[in-house]
């Protein structure tokens, strides 16, 4: 078949978490540019978060060292550790000391306070600029349930990464992926999902039969996958947290390489007709499905524009397999690769800007971006087998796996961002492949 099929899948979101402001206070100029160019760490301090309580003291830890690991990670923010602070923060309502914590060179703090109640919990934060000896916009407070409190971490470290990048943020999120375990030779696939950074994997098959492609919906309810568990592969539909599973084209043929629509109404995939393939879009809701490419080549990998109006697809119509971008509705289609070796599964930026795509070429895989019209292309990645690039919510940065050689070899999953710095890999306890980043949790 061609294309590595992926997809998106999400489990059930924990109950809602409210977000509100408090404490106005004077908006700073602090700020960190994200440029094509190295990019300095900026130095902060995060203080343990106060616990209202004992028995919130050991939350309030983990929560401060969930948002550190979060804004550290990202490459642009560098923790100043708890060993050479000077100052203290006991008391959330107290005045800071902000001749402490210019001393060490912290040009960012941020102070908290964490309180439970029964099985609730709440997260009061502030963010100063050192030098300016002001807040940088208002102190913000989260609720949610206690046992949800990592989520209530990355939000904080959201609201941290919004505010001094302007961009949004992306670790309140989720990644559908494909669980791989086994020798190489008979490997067993399950479907999975998991926190941005790792933590809190669960699987949503059993690994009784092959599944391929997860693809989230953006709001993390529902996933599309492709599935061998009738023998040929068909696109299957899930809910959050697994379970029931809906055919999405139970007619002859195979189909794969799904993808949902901007509005989560409608599936988007390929079909086997002929001896190639070609690209169908059916309502979720409905019975009608509608072709879209009518060739006798290989269509597939499509991925809507963020936006709803275009379509983005991989196609060996040419000759050599090559990424081309079409009307949503169907008709002619604009080849946008050109340079050396194939181009496979393009994925459309969440800012519209940009497409990531898979590069084979020399004998090695590469991940890259390029516009939408094909110009600007870069390479971010290259190794043995690099593939299947998936956004973050803000367009920033991308996950996706790469395979190590040899028997004992399997994927893992990596991230980098769209500079081609802080690439990294994602924690899991297995073999990972085929990511797929949800939109920011609500």
């Amino acid at each position: 078949m061609v294309d590595r099929l992926r997809r998106n899948l999400l489990i059930g979101v924990p109950a809602a978490l409210m977000l509100r402001p408090f404490a106005g206070a004077a908006q700073a100029p602090l700020r960190i540019e994200i440029t094509e160019g190295v990019v300095e760490p900026m130095p902060f301090a995060a203080p343990g978060f106060v616990p209202d309580s004992a028995a919130a003291a050991d939350l309030a830890a983990r929560i401060t060292q969930v948002v550190i690991a979060d804004l550290t990670g990202t490459g642009l923010f560098r923790e100043i550790p708890s060993a050479a602070h000077i100052g203290r923060i006991s008391n959330f309502d107290a005045p800071v000391a902000f001749a402490d914590w210019k001393a060490i060179n912290a040009q960012a703090l941020i102070t908290g306070a964490v309180g439970t109640s029964g099985d609730r919990a709440q997260v009061r934060f502030r963010l100063w600029d050192v030098f300016a000896q002001q807040g940088l916009g208002e102190g913000l407070k989260f609720e949610g349930a206690a046992a949800s409190w990592r989520r209530l971490a990355h939000k904080v470290a959201d609201a941290v990464y919004s505010r001094l990048t302007g961009e949004s943020g992306y670790f309140d999120s989720k990644v559908a992926f494909i669980a791989a375990s086994g020798p190489k030779d008979a490997r067993r696939k399950q479907l999975a999902i998991m926190d941005y950074d790792g933590a809190n994997a669960v699987m949503l098959t059993d690994g009784s039969a092959l599944v391929l492609t997860p693809r989230l919906s953006q709001s993390a309810s529902q996933v599309l996958y492709t599935s061998y568990e009738r023998g040929a592969p068909k696109v299957m539909l899930m809910q959050a947290g697994g379970g029931s599973r809906t055919v999405i084209d139970d007619t002859s043929g195979m189909t794969f390489a799904p993808r949902f629509s901007p509005d989560g109404k409608r599936a988007i995939f390929s079909k086997s007709v002929g001896t190639g393939s070609d690209i169908f879009v059916k309502s979720l809701g409905g019975r009608g499905e509608t072709q879209l490419t009518r060739t006798s080549s290989i269509d597939t990998a499509p991925c809507f524009s963020p936006d709803g109006n275009q379509i983005v697809f991989e196609s060996d119509r040419g000759g050599t397999q090559q990424i081309y971008v079409m009307p949503a509705s169907g008709g002619e289609a604009q080849r946008i690769s050109f340079g050396a070796g194939r181009y496979a599964t393009p994925v459309w930026s969440p800012r519209g800007d940009m497409i990531a795509f898979t590069k084979i070429d020399g004998g090695r895989f590469h991940i890259g971006v390029m516009r939408t019209d094909g110009s600007g292309e870069k390479l971010l990645t290259g190794s043995y087998l690099d593939e299947g690039p998936s956004w973050a919510p803000n367009g920033r940065v991308l996950m996706f796996f790469r395979e190590s050689p040899g028997s004992g070899g399997g994927p893992q999953l990596y991230s980098v961002d769209i500079t081609g710095r802080n690439l990294r890999q994602v924690p899991t306890a297995g073999f990972a492949s085929d990511p797929s980043w949800s939109g920011l949790l609500s």
